[in-house]
């Protein structure tokens, strides 16, 4: 009785147990190519201090460009000069011995090249660190392809694996089938089950590799690596190969690499700019108005009003200062001539992997037929085998070689369309369409 007892508890908790399981298990999330890029782009920490440093720059700019706009401040101070028995102390300057200040000050300057220069530089400088976010996203980019892709050719390789397994199985059992008959050897067995143990094998590598391929997409699209999801396969969908000239052409205008380089240049031309402005003369304008005086009162002992507004202009004229500023503009030229050998260099080099990746993805794009074809005579090929084994026509060795031939071919035909995809998507990379 106690027996029985036992068993039913161990049921009704393994029954609860699985409720338990269904209720809370999360449904595994669908993802496509699109999806899993956005994903990327919220998790990555480095596409979010790249958008930090986008957001500094901004408020740089709008630093600089305030800089330019008329200043108002209200400023309040009290001097205390020692005595010495005279209205003005010890010190002359301070013109007695209590000095009240308290004025409303409003500054504008007129005419000052470097903060110009300046303000025009942020805006350069707000544009390279846009085109360097934009830069760290193509990387991210890159691997969200990498690694999708990479999950579904593996899935095709373990869906392969898996028909070879079956195809293997139905073998081995059709020669323990004609070894009863008396038809086949028993070597020949032997050679099929030892054949179906490898298929088991290449099964569970397969599946090794999608979980791998898998941990490392989670890594980059969600914030832990526990997140139960599946991707689209959209192999047999990929877009068309526009031409060359196309291509390079939408480079030219979206390219990242192309847009730090010559958002740097344009910053280099500001600088010298402002290294220039050293020989050039500045204007401004002060406006005051408040107390300047020896008590803290509007009006005097005579009542005169203590209470008032003063103006005045400042032209400030370099003179010398020991050539340091042709040093500067010297140094910001130079720097400026490097950031043009940089913008030449990318432009080669973008050129450069354009025309590669071009010629990997239109040679993987004119292989597909002839893979499709080859994916198609192994099938056949496989069916005629087996045909004549059974006929008494052919050798173990033979259907082994067909499945293995047809094994080959279906992993072949998923990796050509997997090299056109990926190589199509490192395009996009290049010319930051995506």
């Amino acid at each position: 009785m106690l027996k029985k007892c036992g068993i039913r508890l161990l049921i009704l908790i393994s029954i609860w147990l699985f409720n338990t399981a269904i209720l809370t298990a999360q449904p595994a999330v669908t993802i496509d190519i699109k999806s899993a890029i956005d994903r990327a782009r919220s998790y990555s920490p480095q596409f979010k201090a790249a958008s930090l440093a986008v957001d500094l720059a901004r408020i740089d700019r709008y630093i600089a460009k305030v800089a330019l706009y008329p200043s108002a401040n209200y400023f309040n101070q009290y001097i205390y000069t020692q005595g010495n028995g005279t209205p003005s102390g010890v010190f002359v300057s301070n013109d007695g011995v209590h000095v009240y200040n308290s004025q409303a000050i409003v500054h504008q300057d007129v005419y000052t090249p470097a903060k110009i220069a300046e303000y025009r530089q942020a805006i350069a400088a707000q544009a390279v660190a846009a085109a360097k976010r934009d830069l760290s996203l193509r990387g991210i980019v890159g691997a969200v392809f990498q690694n999708y892709y990479g999950i579904v050719t593996a899935q095709r390789h373990f869906t392969n694996e898996q028909q070879v397994l079956d195809e293997a199985q139905r073998f081995a059992a059709l020669t323990q089938k004609l070894e009863k008959g008396g038809e086949v050897a028993h070597a020949d067995v032997v050679k099929a089950q030892l054949t179906t143990e490898q298929r088991a094998r290449d099964v569970q590598d397969a599946q090794l590799a999608v979980e791998k391929n898998k941990i490392a997409l989670a890594a980059l699209i969600f914030p832990d690596l526990t997140t139960d999801f599946a991707v689209v396969d959209d192999l047999n969908s990929a877009p068309p190969l526009e031409s060359l000239d196309q291509i390079q052409s939408l480079a030219l205008e979206t390219s990242p690499d192309l847009r730090v380089a010559q958002a740097t240049l344009n910053q280099q031309k500001y600088e010298i700019e402002i290294a220039r402005s050293g020989y050039l003369p500045t204007f401004s304008l002060d406006y005051l108005f408040g107390i300047n005086a020896n008590q803290f009162a509007v009006h005097d002992e005579e009542k005169h009003n203590r209470l008032g507004s003063v103006a005045q202009a400042t032209l400030n004229i370099p003179i010398f200062n020991w050539w340091a500023t042709h040093s500067k503009i010297r140094q910001a030229e130079l720097k400026r001539e490097q950031a043009q050998l940089d913008l030449a260099g990318t432009q080669r080099e973008l050129n450069s992997s354009l025309r590669t990746l071009y010629l990997e993805a239109r040679a993987a794009q004119a292989q597909m037929d002839s893979l499709k074809r080859s994916l198609d005579l192994a099938t056949e090929s496989l069916r005629l085998t087996n045909l004549r084994y059974e006929a008494g026509e052919a050798t173990v060795l033979e259907v082994v070689d067909a499945q293995n031939t047809l094994a080959q071919a279906r992993n072949a035909y998923d990796d050509g369309l997997s090299r056109y995809r990926i190589a199509f998507a490192t395009i996009q990379t290049l010319t930051g369409n995506y």
